[in-house]
């Protein structure tokens, strides 16, 4: 799962990241920006991998796209 923290305070939000690393950003964001607030906001989740990587469509893509180059090479 991936999480997304945003501010409660103003428009500042967190790249998808894992939970905890989104959240030491979020607090870290509330120390710098918004001092003695305590922290608040929303939080998203997403299914998809913190830390990126291809999906199973790209790979696909990416696939489909060799072999029609390694086809047009052999004409």
């Amino acid at each position: 799962m991936a999480y997304r923290f945003w501010c409660g305070e103003c428009g500042f939000k967190t790249p998808w990241l894992a939970e905890s690393e989104g959240a030491q950003r979020q607090l870290a964001h509330y120390a710098k920006q918004h001092p003695g607030i305590p922290a608040g906001g929303h939080v998203e989740t997403s299914r998809k991998n913190p830390q990126g990587g291809l999906g199973c469509l790209q790979v696909t893509g990416i696939l489909v796209l060799l072999l029609i180059i390694a086809a047009a090479c052999q004409r």
